[in-house]
């Protein structure tokens, strides 16, 4: 694609009756991107992944990817969700598989991605091990090594990471980076976690209350790795936060001098968190 642009969303809006989730959602997706999206509780987050996935055809507008309209049965698009998806009846090294098998690959080459994605995301020993006999970060991690192994166009992910405890959600958003520099992938996260949005993005859009607006699309160009006790880290999750504190259940996104529904354009750098 000439633009760079994986997936896009173009004045998007979904309506239940009178409920109205979201209002006119237009953004970009660049190719290998990693986008976090985060937003009040009830905001629609979850239905609006829903909509990328095409599951869900929203009420007006639509949603594209490499400038056709979203279609689970020509696209492959990857889903990890809250809770861990693992098929209970296959062991570990069948459930990274399912994705490959249903898209009917070659066993040679079955076998050599799972057999590297396993061991890069440090499930090594436990390949023939049923999700019953496995930790919960040791199944989530089952279904984030199943998403990147396909030849995904784009993987949604709907807080991968909230039941997990601190530790343990660190370590795994040090994986989900680890494996995407290595399998890049165009990623679209989910997250109630503006720590989690600073580390993991390379852009974070904010949503307003319902019906959901685009109220803040922030470029992160922190450094990676990035240190989350430093000063430009904290400023730029200090700005996040200061910008969610505005939004009140009920409360329309203000618009600003340039118009636009009061979408905020901000680029943070590492020069700018020094400030």
């Amino acid at each position: 694609m000439s633009d760079g642009v994986k997936l896009r969303v173009e004045a998007v809006s979904q309506r239940y009756g009178d409920l109205r989730v979201h209002e006119g959602l237009d953004f970009a997706v660049r190719e290998n991107e990693f986008l976090c999206i985060c937003g009040p509780s009830g905001c629609g987050k979850t239905t609006l992944l829903d909509i990328l996935a095409g599951i869900l055809k929203p009420t007006e507008g639509q949603v594209l990817i490499d400038g056709r309209p979203v279609d689970p049965k020509r696209h492959n698009i990857s889903f990890v969700f809250q809770e861990p998806s693992t098929l209970p009846w296959l062991d570990v090294w069948n459930n990274v598989a399912v994705g490959l098998r249903v898209k009917k690959r070659p066993e040679a080459e079955i076998r050599r991605v799972v057999d590297d994605i396993i061991s890069f995301v440090g499930l090594t020993g436990a390949e023939h091990q049923y999700p019953h006999q496995i930790s919960g970060g040791m199944k989530q991690r089952v279904g984030i090594a199943r998403a990147f192994a396909i030849d995904a166009d784009v993987i949604l992910m709907d807080e991968p990471f909230v039941s997990l405890d601190q530790p343990t959600r660190e370590r795994m958003q040090r994986e989900v980076l680890g494996i995407w520099e290595h399998r890049k992938r165009t990623i679209v996260f989910v997250t109630h976690n503006l720590e989690e949005a600073v580390y993991l993005g390379d852009r974070i859009l904010i949503l307003s209350t319902k019906p959901a607006r685009i109220v803040a699309d922030i470029a992160d160009q922190l450094p990676r790795p990035r240190d989350t006790l430093s000063r430009e880290f904290t400023a730029l999750r200090s700005r996040c936060a200061a910008i969610l504190s505005e939004l009140s259940p009920g409360k329309p996104a203000a618009p600003n001098e340039a118009g636009g529904g009061g979408r905020r354009s901000v680029t943070t750098t590492l020069e700018e968190g020094r400030s």
